[in-house]
């Protein structure tokens, strides 16, 4: 499997204004991003994460080591076309209504007007906001306008995804979501990194995490390698009747001496949430929040989907999509028979007749033509 990125004694070291040693953000770690997985990168603040990220953007540049995306510079424009980045806090164009936010990033990458339309159609009804597609972002909630984040970071249909905290600000249900599209856009084969602080997410949806702490990696591998405690065993079994419990721990005893504990498994709070919710939306109960995504994006599942990731999107789209009603051209207005009549009265109404001159006046108007009249054929005598 190809690496899409490869550090190999990555520093990157601030300096102040005289040119003297700050701070070493990044001191010497090498790591990998392996195609087609979801790799967790984690440490407290000031760890060097954001300052790794913006490396990986080519925002920022390494003061020492080799550092390569999709085997070039992380500043050439083609790695750049191959990138979505969901950045920690999202920065839009307050004034631009949601729809005029996609539908710019997708001009920023060269996508035809028809693309650009259809694109951003999905990508609205996919976080859940094409009820808010002429709201100008400057009026969104953090959670909306963290919706609207990422679909702008998937716009141009990018092979490796950059995530920096995607699900923070969203309720459960956002959070869900978007983890399920995580998990959904790995088995359509894209890489994507997911920096968050909480660990819960990053749990559910990473194959590998990398841990930082000063600047160096503290522990990296699979969650399967670092979660699991080898000196335990867990059986799950049906609830048993006490007797058969008592015969099972007594087979236990005769090989350990170790306190044996007895419970029963737990599910998430975030399931139990999400449960409530979905009874609420059977009773037809409404609310006036941010509302669940729609399907999947077609074009960001084109290509093979397991059985499993098709149910995933049946589940994620919730319901058929309403067909769009033509709307009818507009008609002229029906007259009643009241109004038809007046029209044609004032049709069929004479006009008005001149208002008649005082016979005086007339008079007067008549002598002076004649002087007037007069005077000119004088001057032509002449």
């Amino acid at each position: 499997m190809a690496n899409v990125v490869e550090a190999v004694g990555l520093v990157k070291e601030f300096r102040d204004f005289w040119n003297r040693p700050k701070a070493k953000a990044v001191n010497d770690i090498d790591f990998e991003v392996r195609e087609g997985e979801v790799l967790g990168l984690l440490g407290p603040n000031g760890s060097g994460k954001s300052t790794t990220v913006k490396m990986l953007l080519g925002l920022l540049y390494p003061t020492g080591g080799r550092l390569s995306v999709f085997g070039t510079s992380p500043r050439s424009v083609d790695a750049k076309r191959m990138i979505g980045y969901l950045p920690e806090e999202t920065y839009l164009y307050k004034y631009l209504t949601a729809y005029e936010t996609l539908d710019f990033f997708g001009s920023l990458f060269g996508l035809s007007a028809k693309e650009r339309k259809t694109r951003t159609e999905q990508l609205l009804d996919m976080v859940g906001l094409s009820h808010a597609a002429n709201r100008r972002v400057g009026e969104f909630s953090k959670g909306m306008a963290r919706r609207i984040g990422l679909a702008q970071a998937m716009i141009n249909d990018p092979a490796f995804l950059i995530l920096d905290e995607p699900t923070s600000g969203l309720d459960p249900i956002g959070c869900r979501e978007v983890k399920d599209l995580i998990l959904l856009l790995k088995r359509r084969g894209k890489t994507v990194l997911v920096t968050s602080h909480l660990l819960s997410d990053v749990e559910d949806v990473c194959d590998r995490v990398i841990i930082l702490y000063g600047g160096k990696i503290r522990a990296e591998g699979s969650m399967e390698e670092l979660l699991s405690v080898k000196t335990s065993s867990r059986i799950t079994i049906p609830d048993l009747p006490p007797e058969a419990m008592e015969k099972i721990q007594a087979v236990i005893r005769e090989n350990t001496d170790a306190e044996i504990t007895i419970d029963h498994p737990h599910r998430t709070l975030e399931d139990f949430f999400l449960n409530v919710v979905d009874d609420a939306k059977k009773e037809s109960i409404s609310t006036s929040g941010a509302t669940s995504g729609g399907e999947i994006a077609s074009y960001l599942v084109d290509g093979d989907i397991s059985e499993t990731g098709k149910a995933k999107l049946d589940r994620l789209a919730g319901v058929e999509p309403e067909p769009v009603e033509e709307v009818p051209e507009p008609t002229a207005p029906v007259l009643t028979e009241q109004s038809q009549k007046m029209l044609s009265d004032l049709e069929e109404k004479e006009e008005v007749p001149e208002t008649p001159v005082d016979e005086a006046v007339q008079q007067q108007l008549d002598e002076a033509n004649k002087k007037l009249s007069d005077l000119f054929s004088s001057d032509d005598k002449k």
